[in-house]
């Protein structure tokens, strides 16, 4: 239940525009504004800390700049994203031992994972990640960092969803309404050799959760993927949708376009992003690690 007091409920109009009024002032306009140099990712300055966190408040993303170039090093990384609270990782099967996926292409070598997207050199369309998993595996943050960047492409467009919130609720509010209800999107069950592994399973698209720090987090399921999830099939839930969809298809005000280089990550909010299709070389492949954490991003120095 959403508290009647959130500035997301949907009757709390006296709250939303004071929220949305502090939330698109000052907001950043170019990408260029989201990145902090890191000198060393293990420990974080106090400076370098509060800059990221900073954009963390305000656009639910932050990107760093390490000089670890094409260095294979998940450590550092992980000692970066825990500073803020993150170190309940969502060890999805895919994923290395260690929990972290390494995305890099194998629909070339023949092997499993080159039947996902992820890992190939297709584009992937908006989505938030791990959208399909149930409540009590929810993806609220999560980290993407490059070690090694395509030859051509691999480019990736970044969103915050509160600002997607903003412009359906500004549009018409039956459209968050509509994307608010329990029923809103269902992911189909999941078969195996031995039948029904896992049932529907309905869901929210937008949900509010108060979080560890007991303010009012919103958060976004969401993809423009059709084979692996249904939506409602009502005039509301449909109109909502399309809403989303031409808004992410167009060239929204904060919306990002970055090419992340070696040394350099997201770390988010599982905000909506994209990756275009790309180019590597055999002896030189593109490599990103993905970390996916049930945790909320945290100020564990305020």
């Amino acid at each position: 239940m959403i508290p009647a007091d959130s500035p997301f409920h949907p009757d709390n109009e006296a709250g939303y525009q004071a929220w949305r009024a502090a939330k698109l002032a000052n907001y950043p306009t170019r990408g260029e504004d989201l990145i902090v140099k890191v000198r060393d990712p293990r420990y974080l300055s106090d400076s370098e800390y509060q800059a990221i966190w900073k954009l963390i408040a305000k656009t639910n993303m932050a990107i760093y700049a390490t000089d670890l170039g094409e260095t294979e090093d998940k450590e550092s990384i992980s000692q970066l994203a825990a500073q803020f609270g993150l170190t309940h990782l969502d060890a999805n099967w895919l994923a290395d031992e260690d929990g972290i996926s390494s995305l890099t292409p194998h629909d070339e070598d023949g092997q499993q994972r080159g039947e996902f997207i992820p890992y190939t050199h297709k584009p992937i369309r908006w989505h938030t990640d791990g959208y399909y998993n149930p409540p009590e595996r929810r993806i609220w943050a999560m980290t993407l960092h490059c070690v090694r960047a395509a030859d051509a492409g691999g480019i990736n467009d970044l969103y915050d969803h509160e600002l997607a919130y903003i412009a359906l609720r500004d549009a018409d509010p039956m459209h968050i309404r509509a994307l608010m209800a329990e029923d809103a999107m269902t992911i189909p069950a999941r078969t195996d050799e031995l039948g029904v592994a896992r049932p529907d399973e309905s869901g929210p698209s937008f949900l509010v959760d108060s979080g560890p720090q007991q303010f009012p987090t919103l958060h976004l399921r969401y993809t423009a993927r059709t084979k692996s999830i249904a939506w409602k099939q009502d005039a509301a839930t449909l109109a909502a949708v399309g809403a989303l969809a031409d808004l992410l298809a167009g060239d929204p005000p904060g919306l990002f376009t970055l090419g992340l280089q070696p040394g350099m990550g997201v770390i988010c909010n599982n905000i909506p992003h994209t990756r275009s299709g790309f180019s590597d070389h055999p002896d030189h492949r593109r490599l990103l690690y993905r970390a996916r954490y049930h945790d909320h991003l945290r100020n564990l120095r305020g």
